[in-house]
């Protein structure tokens, strides 16, 4: 079998993590509400989104954006109702928020099986998320991954194109045996499509609507879509056989 460079993003291509964030929406809307009777949570919901994705764009994946998020929803509520801001209100808003970065997280079922299957079948794995460091760097060492990125491990708050060639340069891969493997359209598979490399797609159960994004570029490489990390050993596998072949 051909070798082949695999980077493998993390957040729910690997393990869970929106579905954190769905919780701990809910948890904040529940909340607001008690306090703005006459807002519906869909309104609620639909507020912190807009406040959520704005700054992200501006700000990058920085684990302290999101707890701000739930804040300023909530500033702009008591201006909406006139309603007095409160300090300790501020607190408790925020300290939902900031629950999601200290939880500990789980990896999907299968996921130790299929890094044990790459590793086997002689890739070369290389892990690419987004993030802050210090985030990042708990859930990796709490799932005790650094044993299958031994090649590298790479954190970047500004998860796009100019931070996925500098990953490319650092690792001094050949494109057509490089793969980017996510479940963001926006911050693995665009990226990887618009520098040349191949790309596979792993659509998320539930997706943050920041990672939706339409690809209007033609794949120089290999561009697929699996349904499940367990396909993606014998997808390579078929893959590198067939190239062989040919």
């Amino acid at each position: 079998m051909n070798q082949q460079t695999l980077i493998l993003d993390l957040d729910d291509t690997l393990i869970h993590c929106t579905k954190y964030f769905a919780e701990s929406k809910n948890r904040f809307a529940n909340q607001m509400k008690k306090w703005f009777k006459s807002i519906s949570k869909e309104e609620i919901i639909e507020k912190q989104l807009e406040i959520d994705l704005n700054h992200v764009a501006e700000q990058g994946l920085h684990s302290s954006v999101y707890p701000q998020s739930l804040v300023l929803t909530y500033q702009y509520f008591c201006g909406k109702v006139g309603r007095k801001v409160k300090e300790s209100e501020i607190n408790q808003i925020r300290n939902i928020g900031k629950m999601v970065f200290q939880r500990r997280v789980k990896p999907f079922p299968y996921m130790y099986e299929i890094l044990d299957l790459l590793q086997e079948d002689g890739h070369q794995l290389y892990l690419y998320t987004g993030g802050d460091e210090a985030n990042q760097k708990r859930k990796i060492g709490q799932l005790g991954l650094h044993d299958y990125f031994e090649k590298g491990i790479f954190i970047d708050e500004h998860k796009n194109t100019p931070a996925l060639q500098k990953v490319l340069n650092k690792i001094t891969a050949d494109n057509r045996n490089t793969w980017m493997i996510g479940n963001s359209l926006k911050t693995d598979i665009k990226p990887a499509i618009e520098l040349g490399i191949n790309a596979i797609h792993i659509p998320a159960e539930i997706e943050w609507s920041y990672n939706i994004v339409d690809i209007e570029i033609e794949p120089n490489g290999t561009f697929a879509q699996l349904k499940s990390l367990l396909d993606l050993p014998e997808f390579l596998r078929e893959h590198c056989y067939f190239k062989s072949a040919n």
